[in-house]
C-alpha cells in the first residue's frame, strides 16, 4: 500500500465517524398516523426550515454521505488499478 491509500483511507474513516455523529444528532421526523391524514403546515416554521439546525444537520448528513460515495469510488479504482 501507497501513501495515497493511507491518505484516503484515514479520509474515510473520519467522514464515517463525523456522518454517524450528524445522523445521531437530528431528530426523528416521523409523525406517525397524523401524517396520513394529509393537510397542509404552511406556519412560520415550515416556511423557514431551510434555516433551522434540523436542516443544516440534514445538509450536512447529505454532502458527507456524498463526499464518503466519491472517496471510496476513488479508493477503490486506485486499489483496482494498481493490480
Amino acid at each position: 500500500m501507497n501513501i495515497h491509500e493511507y491518505i484516503l483511507g484515514g479520509c474515510i474513516l473520519a467522514i464515517s465517524i463525523f456522518l454517524i455523529i450528524v445522523i445521531m444528532l437530528q431528530e426523528s421526523n416521523s409523525r406517525g398516523l397524523a401524517s396520513m391524514g394529509g393537510g397542509s403546515n404552511d406556519s412560520f416554521y415550515s416556511k423557514n426550515k431551510g434555516r433551522t439546525y434540523g436542516a443544516k444537520l440534514a445538509r450536512l448528513t447529505k454532502i458527507s454521505a456524498g463526499l464518503l460515495m466519491i472517496l471510496s469510488l476513488v479508493l477503490g479504482f486506485i486499489c483496482n488499478n494498481k493490480k
